[in-house]
């Protein structure tokens, strides 16, 4: 399992850099993608979702917003808040990095019979289960 995952890590870096990202960026991206319009979350979900320290979060998003893919908005509920927006250079960026990245899984997917992705995908989802638990 560990080759494959250095693999598939290596896979993934390849798809992140062709957009100018590391795997950490690319998760702070789509997950506010996923947010759903207006593409903005606060910095406490941001690293409760992706289960990282808040120092590591506030890394990601100082060199995202560097780079204008999100900014730091305040939050209309909370004056003493921030929100993380996802800019439309953000938004068109990640699109297109998703896109990507979900044919880069279809590729290395591509070995296998439909069958055989469906009964990979179910034990995947067992044992991920059994080690979350």
């Amino acid at each position: 399992m560990a080759r494959l995952a250095k693999h598939l890590e290596r896979s993934l870096g390849e798809v992140f850099s062709d957009f100018g990202l590391n795997g950490g960026e690319f998760d702070v991206l789509a997950t506010l993608r996923r947010s759903g319009p207006p593409y903005q979350l606060s910095p406490t979900a941001l690293f409760n979702s992706m289960m990282v320290s808040s120092g590591t979060m506030t890394h990601r998003i100082d060199g995202l917003e560097k780079a204008e893919l999100v900014e730091r908005i305040p939050d209309p509920c909370d004056r003493r808040g921030t929100l993380i927006h996802l800019t439309d250079k953000g938004f068109s960026l990640i699109e297109k990095a998703v896109e990507a990245h979900v044919a880069n899984g279809q590729q290395i997917l591509s070995v296998l019979e439909k069958t055989e992705r469906e009964a990979l995908a179910e034990l995947l989802r067992e044992l991920l289960v059994s080690l979350e638990d």
